[in-house]
């Protein structure tokens, strides 16, 4: 287990957030503070994911590692230069996708390579991604012909297809039926896997968190602050149903201050 949020050796500054805090201005007049103070590290190509109870900050914080806010105090760093905007060097997933409804899932997938690219981007790496999430023959449906499970996969691919060198994940899991959750994750498993991608990951699943992570960043509510750091050194492919999973669920537990 650990408490701090550095870490030690030579990916230390991959990325940093650096004391940050983040308020809103509410409906009474006054100033709310979302979160407080956060402070952690993150390595390259490290699997981090973000858990607390509801309205504890998880999505402020990862909008703000994105560059969509901006902390009030402190800040965010990444290799080293400050984050103060949107880049695609910062993949961002969200819960429900957002996919543009008017265009197809090819057309979603290579929008942001085409913005990039022009429109002579590369066809072939969008085929490569639409393969590797189990697309095919669904390339030219619209968001709302195809499942749940296949938008947020096209939500995926639109995102890595950049090649980006961070991936947040605000609850791309969280609207699935269960079986397809399931799948999601394996599939986010396998692309970490295979192009080392560093990800954070915004759950409420204890579960999705121990199976994914290396390691869990526990918030506390109301502001969110950084309650504990929980290393997860189980072995890949992890077993859901291994007393050593099961005993990583029952400390998280403990932190989050429920059985």
């Amino acid at each position: 287990m650990a408490t701090s949020g550095k870490l030690g050796g030579e990916n230390l500054a991959f990325l940093e957030v650096k004391n940050v805090s983040r308020e809103v201005f509410s409906n009474s007049g006054k100033y709310l503070k979302i979160i407080d103070d956060i402070d952690f590290s993150v390595a390259d190509g490290e699997f981090l994911s973000l858990i607390g109870p509801s309205g504890c900050g998880k999505t402020t914080l990862l909008r703000v590692i994105s560059g969509l806010d901006n902390p009030e105090k402190g800040e965010v760093t990444l290799k080293g230069e400050k984050v103060g905007k949107p880049s695609v060097s910062r993949g961002y997933v969200f819960q429900h996708g957002s996919l543009y409804p008017w265009e197809t899932i090819r057309q979603n997938i290579s929008s942001g390579l085409q913005a990039v690219q022009g429109k002579n981007f590369d066809q072939k790496l969008v085929d490569h991604f639409i393969e590797i999430m189990g697309l095919q023959g669904f390339e030219d449906a619209y968001p709302n012909q195809v499942s749940g499970g296949m938008a947020q996969r096209a939500a995926l691919a639109r995102s890595l297809v950049l090649n980006p060198q961070l991936l947040l994940l605000d609850e791309p899991m969280g609207a699935l039926d269960a079986f397809t959750r399931i799948d999601v994750q394996d599939i986010i498993y396998k692309i970490w896997q295979e192009k080392k991608t560093t990800m954070i990951l915004v759950t409420h699943d204890i579960d999705e968190a121990i199976y994914l992570s290396q390691r869990i960043l526990v918030m506390t509510p109301n502001p969110g602050r950084v309650k504990e750091i929980v290393n997860n050194d189980l072995p890949f492919p992890r077993k859901r149903d291994s007393s050593e999973f099961l005993n990583i669920r029952k400390k998280l537990q403990q932190i989050l201050n429920f059985k």
